[in-house]
């Protein structure tokens, strides 16, 4: 079975089911926070050059010619995984997206209108919470406990840090898995808050998991 390899994934390419065209859909996720960013197709010859250069390769159906994503606009998309469906005949591909942009029109995703109106696509829980606090960060409301808190800076939110720590370990002490998971949720929630306070993308944690991972 004729396969390539590359020092983080091998794909058996005889393996991939591809269609009457000789075309298999790629699905292609930001591998830090799992943002779908855009869906393309492959055929053999670019599932190979991306399985042997680390970058994606299309097909462009409308061309009808391989596509090196990013070589004209600078947005390279670095493969960090791929994987294949229970039938073979779909791709998932990880990748770390140069300039966090993949969609043609400037957006981070190609999947970022609902209802007539631009929003970007979920992400994992945490990258959404942390949006939505720094929204309150860049648009005050005085109703908000958010903005309650980033009004009194550090002093305010490391005092809550401090007191939310306290509490995850007594609730560590009493092995109650109820109350962990609602005590740790509360010190992620005003970490994030901090995070945003001091301008610090929650993508840098993110990437300093995924090195300490490795």
């Amino acid at each position: 079975m004729s396969s390539v390899q590359s020092s983080t994934f091998a794909i058996p390419l005889d393996q991939i089911r591809y269609n009457e065209q000789g075309l298999v859909p790629a699905i292609v996720q930001d591998y830090l926070d799992g943002t779908v960013l855009m869906m393309a197709w492959m055929n053999r010859e670019s599932l190979q050059k991306t399985l042997e250069t680390g970058e994606t390769w299309y097909w462009s159906r409308s061309r009808s010619e391989l596509w090196h994503k990013g070589a004209t606009s600078g947005h390279l998309q670095q493969v960090k995984t791929i994987r294949y469906d229970c039938d073979s005949d779909t791709l998932l591909v990880t990748v770390e997206q140069q300039g966090d942009i993949a969609c043609h029109t400037g957006e981070r995703s190609c999947f970022h209108q609902i209802d007539g109106q631009i929003q970007p696509p979920p992400a994992d829980t945490l990258s959404q919470v942390f949006e939505v606090i720094c929204d309150r960060r860049d648009h005050p409301n005085s109703d908000s406990y958010t903005c309650k808190l980033l009004a009194g800076g550090d002093n305010k939110i490391l005092k809550k840090i401090g007191e939310e720590s306290a509490e995850v370990v007594m609730a560590f002490k009493d092995d109650d898995p109820e109350a962990i998971a609602g005590e740790v949720a509360d010190l992620l929630y005003h970490t994030l808050v901090a995070l945003a306070h001091h301008k610090v993308d929650i993508r840098q944690v993110y990437r300093k998991l995924q090195e300490r991972r490795r």
